[in-house]
């Protein structure tokens, strides 16, 4: 048997590859779940974060859920043309808070049910086994970004 070449490992063994298929196997279910009410994942957890914070800071919503304020910042414009987040006045000129607006929340409790159908078949898709793999490898990150 010969030995794989260092391209052939790469293609096949990549670990960052891997983690990219498996997100976007996963992301797609989310995102055609969620495409009749014309919200992405990406969307659709800025929208969950500013529900849950009421205000939304834009350096907390990068922090819960580790985005870079780039990507923030474009998203949330997107969201606000939607009229489903409006930019709050702050004291401090550079910080942009945010909340959901009416039109925001509607548009999350039309969209809350195909996010769960997406759920139970992302859990299905990775099993128990895969879950409890996912969940150790996060902590592990997590445990390591903190050290």
């Amino acid at each position: 048997m010969t030995k794989p070449t260092t391209i052939e490992s790469i293609a096949t063994t990549c670990i960052a590859g891997r983690l990219r298929l498996l997100n976007r196997v996963v992301t797609n279910l989310y995102d055609d779940a969620l495409r009749p009410f014309g919200v992405k994942l990406s969307q659709g957890n800025i929208l969950a974060v500013a529900a849950k914070l009421g205000v939304a800071r834009p350096a907390e919503v990068c922090a819960i859920l580790e985005l870079d304020t780039s990507t923030l910042s474009r998203t949330v414009e997107r969201m606000v043309s939607n009229g489903w987040l409006e930019i709050l006045p702050d004291d401090d000129g550079r910080s942009h808070p945010f909340r959901l607006t009416d039109k925001g929340k509607q548009v999350m409790e039309k969209a809350i049910p195909a996010w769960e159908k997406a759920q139970a078949e992302a859990k299905k898709l990775l099993g128990q086994d895969g879950l409890r793999l996912l969940d150790a490898a996060i902590q592990r990150v997590k445990s390591a970004q903190a050290g």
